[in-house]
């Protein structure tokens, strides 16, 4: 996970807390907490990247529409994140 940006961290946590969104429905998300526009130059080459390392999983909805899934070693790198935040952040 420490080779991972910020935002594709953020993309992790989005993607582990629906059931198969799309892109656009990451974006969405996404862009509740981000103040400026997350475009698809930005969104879709870092989910990508997360692809790429095993993290997500991307599969077809329909011709159009990808959907992701987070794979178990993207859930194992979420929950190792937590437990290193855990030891700095008492909540």
């Amino acid at each position: 996970m420490n080779d991972l940006t910020g935002f594709q961290r953020d993309l992790l946590y989005v993607i582990s807390g629906f059931d198969r969104p799309s892109g656009q429905a990451i974006k969405e998300e996404l862009q509740t907490d981000y103040e400026s526009e997350i475009n698809h130059g930005r969104l879709y080459p870092n989910l990508d990247t997360v692809v790429n390392k095993d993290l997500v999983e991307k599969g077809e909805l329909d011709r159009r529409t990808n959907y992701y899934a987070i794979t178990e070693a993207g859930e194992d790198q979420l929950h190792e994140r937590r437990e290193w935040e855990d030891q700095y952040v008492e909540l």
